[in-house]
């Protein structure tokens, strides 16, 4: 029996509605911090403030959005977020002040907090039932591109044509990312009846993903040093000039590495990526802190791209494993809203740490905070798969020899 079409139009207009949502979001996370420093007034210690209120705002909408998908119309939910996050994409525009600002950044993260999550669930709506696992990889790797082309040409934009000219780049990458959501047909989706309350805890958090969310979070957390300071960090030192090649160096390690992680995650399991991925992020980090040359700096988004490449989908694949299959969705977006707290807060405390002790010491903290998340995968994960192994085989000894 020939399988359904998997690259129909409706899996191509919400690919793109997604695509054009996290390059705008990547377009902001490296070029606002400094925007906000040099023409609002921003002060050098609180610059990470634009990454980390946007960021918070997320976190605190995507569960809420994980409600709504199941209590309200999903097209309609998509339709008023994607509009939502093309009218504040515009307001850029015209901020007059730093308060200002941050007051845009936090309602352009609640925007993008619905409509990311509401994209990541209605593409499971379109994707033939057979195919549901290629089509969330080739999805996925829609938003990596994002992180390709984003950091890169917000940077090259910024610096050759200054900031108009790129916020107005970015309200057509939003006002694509609303035309493409309009765009896609919504089969209707059934409620599935619920025995928990209206507002338990476990219809937003899947408890049996946080070990492994804590150790995303610490990864989160470290990440946000990059995307939000490396412009920064690489004028400061004299590289400016090469500062949008970080990313596009970054992001081919990890786009290059996925193919081969993943038949290693199924061949081998998790920890022979996650150790070896930790480690080499770490390395990556502090090195960073350490960069005196294009080549060198060049060296470490390598590094750390391939480190990045490795923990990120072994994290994410054993977030969803975690958890029974009816409720891997939950498991998924606990783990983000981990990770997304964990990148809001590095981005704004290791901007404290920035301002009073330098770029430098920032990229070495963060590389240090990037060796605790092995210890924290050890201890709250591993350590713990380890048990539930060793008691089932304890058990089937016993019955075993009754």
């Amino acid at each position: 029996m020939e399988k359904e079409r998997l690259w129909s139009r409706n899996f191509l207009t919400i690919s793109f509605s997604s695509f054009f949502i996290f390059i705008n979001f990547y377009i902001l996370a490296v070029t606002l911090p400094e925007y906000a420093l040099t023409h609002l007034g921003g002060s050098a210690d609180g610059i990470g403030l634009v990454t980390t209120v946007f960021v918070i705002a997320a976190v605190i909408f995507r569960p809420l959005t994980g409600k709504w998908l199941d209590e309200i119309n999903r097209k309609k939910l998509l339709v008023f977020s994607v509009f939502m996050f093309a009218a504040c994409s515009f307001f850029y525009l015209w901020v007059p002040n730093y308060s200002m600002l941050l007051l845009l950044r936090f309602v352009h993260g609640i925007s993008f907090g619905i409509a990311a999550t509401t994209t990541s669930t209605v593409v499971l709506d379109v994707i033939p039932r057979e195919r549901k696992g290629e089509g969330i990889g080739y999805f996925t790797l829609f938003m990596s591109l994002a992180m390709v082309f984003g950091p890169f040409v917000g940077l090259s934009v910024s610096a050759s044509a200054g900031y108009t000219v790129l916020f107005v780049l970015m309200v057509i990458f939003a006002s694509l990312a609303c035309l493409f959501g309009v765009m896609t047909p919504i089969p209707q989706h059934e409620r599935k009846p619920s025995e928990l309350g209206a507002w338990d805890i476990k219809r937003f958090i899947e408890f049996r993903a946080i070990p492994v969310a804590a150790a995303g979070f610490l990864i989160a957390f470290a990440y946000g040093a990059i995307s939000t300071f490396i412009s920064v960090y690489a004028d400061s030192i004299g590289l400016k000039s090469v500062a949008s090649y970080f990313f596009i160096v970054f992001a081919a390690m990890v786009l290059l590495s996925r193919p081969f992680t993943g038949r290693l995650f199924d061949r081998r399991g998790a920890h022979v990526l996650v150790y070896p991925g930790i480690a080499l992020f770490a390395v990556g980090m502090i090195a960073l802190s350490r960069a005196d040359s294009a080549v060198f700096f060049l060296l470490t988004a390598a590094i750390i791209g391939l480190g990045y490449g490795a923990i990120i989908p072994s994290f994410q694949t054993l977030a969803i494993q975690s958890a029974p299959a009816h409720r891997s969705g939950l498991a998924t977006g606990t783990y983000f809203v981990f990770f997304d707290l964990g990148y809001g807060l590095g981005s704004y405390l290791l901007g404290l740490i920035a301002s009073s002790a330098g770029y430098s010491t920032m990229y070495l903290v963060g590389g240090l905070t990037v060796l605790l998340s092995l210890v924290a995968y050890y201890g709250l994960y591993h350590r713990g798969e380890r048990r539930k192994l060793s008691f089932s085989a304890q058990r089937k000894t016993r019955h075993s020899s009754i």
